[in-house]
């Protein structure tokens, strides 16, 4: 399967927005940031000098994806760095794989 090199390319306008939205409250929610959801912007980087998440948070992040929206975020896959660079392209790759 071949991965478009810009993924939100295949998204209507309209829904990237909403599903960055979604995933910035589950952030806060899952890890218990003191950070407003709607207060992250969506291009910060999730690691270093961003959000400053580590392993272990983004493990948690993915298991809640994996409940929501019903696909697996597979710790071994070659495209995490890619994937988890910042809340847009997490919700790219949310709004391609999702079954629900």
């Amino acid at each position: 399967m071949s991965v478009p090199s810009d993924p939100t390319a295949a998204l209507p306008a309209s829904d990237l927005p909403t599903l960055e939205r979604e995933l910035a409250a589950l952030f806060v929610e899952a890890l218990n940031l003191e950070t407003a959801a709607a207060d992250i912007d969506p291009e910060t980087s999730l690691f270093g000098d961003g959000l400053g998440l580590d392993s272990i948070d983004i493990l948690e992040v993915a298991l809640e994806v994996s409940q929501r929206y019903g696909f697996q975020l597979r710790s071994d896959d070659e495209n995490n760095q890619k994937i988890f660079q910042n809340l847009r392209s997490l919700a790219a790759h949310v709004a391609q794989h999702r079954t629900k």
